[in-house]
């Protein structure tokens, strides 16, 4: 059944999935995305209102989840369903009769897709893990998603839910993030300092799925240190707790000198923030086929060395290929080496690459208002 445009502007929602009990912004980059979303969308000259969907109750929103104050309206399903012309499917699935009845009232469905979904699900099989999506037979307009998946997931996404996959930009503001730092004590901040004589280096990979883990980041500062010992203070490699007892894993982690010379820890799940204000002077960062994300973005933001392997920021931090842990290595060295005397061209140079993910920025909110009357064209 077709509907045509509305002789109006758009009514948008972004679908936002909570849960009783405590949930933090920090969780994963997805609830961030919603809000960034919702934000560009109200700056659209084809959006009169755009809004969060909550499947659940709005007053299950903790201050965790620093929504307070953004000016963002949340609605629930019922209201969604009698005043929303789009929905975009993000954080949270909706059941598939709801989504049969928006669209048979007039309504448009967009499936945004912000993980690789393609690595999950097969890991998720082949390891007789829980499932987290599961294909189904709702009825999608499109589906969107960012480069950094259009190699590995693009047919996986248009096949499986039988409608055109299109590449929209990757959203970040520093909005949530300075909220988190003015959560500091005083006398902590974020921002790289310079002037130290060793350095202390830390990974955030999640190690939760392949395609974000330690292994690369413990090998390249592995390197660094077997050519420069003097360099290092220590290895802190975060989101590890789970693995400290795994045979395998601690056995690699003894092969290494960092860890046998009594450098490196294991550490739980922190906010970059925090744990950058207290313990950190570098990260080093590892990606398969996920190469646009926060940790990037935030390190940056803070002017700090980020040693990565991610195509679509070659030109930021300090760069090096795929999976090659040697040039890692060298990479870090000469972050180490240059990384103080060049800071405010560092500092200068990230804020450009930030800027083009901004949610103001007038060539992201024409794509993505684009995608959205194309939700009308079929």
């Amino acid at each position: 059944m077709s509907h045509p445009l509305p002789q109006r502007k758009l009514r948008v929602g972004v679908t936002l999935y909570v849960r009783p009990g405590p949930q933090s912004i920090w969780e994963n980059g997805i609830f961030q995305n919603c809000a960034f979303l919702v934000q560009l969308f109200n700056q659209s000259p084809a959006v009169e209102r755009a809004v969060l969907v909550l499947d659940g109750q709005t007053d299950q929103v903790n201050d965790a989840m620093m929504m307070g104050d953004l000016g963002i309206d949340m609605i629930g399903l019922e209201q969604a369903m009698e005043t929303l012309d789009v929905v975009i499917e993000m954080s949270a699935q909706l059941n598939e009769d709801w989504v049969r009845r928006f669209r048979e009232r007039g309504g448009r469905y967009a499936w945004m897709r912000v993980g690789n979904d393609y690595v999950i699900d097969v890991e998720r099989a082949i390891f007789d893990k829980p499932h987290g999506g599961l294909c189904s037979d709702k009825p999608y307009d499109a589906v969107w998603t960012l480069p950094e998946y259009l190699r590995s997931c693009k047919d996986y996404f248009g096949l499986t839910a039988r409608a055109p996959v299109h590449i929209v930009p990757h959203l970040w503001t520093p909005l949530f993030f300075a909220k988190g730092i003015a959560t500091l004590p005083s006398h902590l901040s974020y921002g790289y300092q310079p002037g130290k004589p060793r350095w202390r280096v830390c990974s955030f990979e999640p190690n939760v799925c392949m395609v974000k883990t330690s292994l690369l980041p413990m090998l390249a500062c592995e390197e660094a240190y077997r050519a420069q010992p003097e360099f290092l203070e220590h290895l802190s490699v975060c989101n590890t707790l789970h693995l400290k007892e795994h045979l395998k894993f601690s056995q690699f982690a003894r092969s290494l000198d960092v860890v046998n010379h009594g450098l490196a820890s294991f550490e739980g799940r922190f906010a970059v923030y925090e744990f950058m204000a207290n313990y950190g002077d570098c990260i080093i960062s590892h990606h398969w086929e996920n190469g646009q994300n926060y940790l990037y973005y935030e390190a940056l933001y803070g002017a700090y060395p980020l040693i990565h392997n991610s195509e679509f920021i070659k030109d930021y931090g300090y760069y090096y290929p795929e999976f090659d842990s040697f040039a890692g290595g060298q990479a870090v060295l000469q972050a180490f080496a240059t990384h103080d005397a060049q800071l405010e061209d560092y500092r200068r140079h990230a804020q450009t690459l930030l800027r083009t993910l901004d949610v103001s920025l007038p060539e992201n909110i024409e794509i993505y208002t684009r995608r959205l009357l194309d939700l009308y064209s079929n």
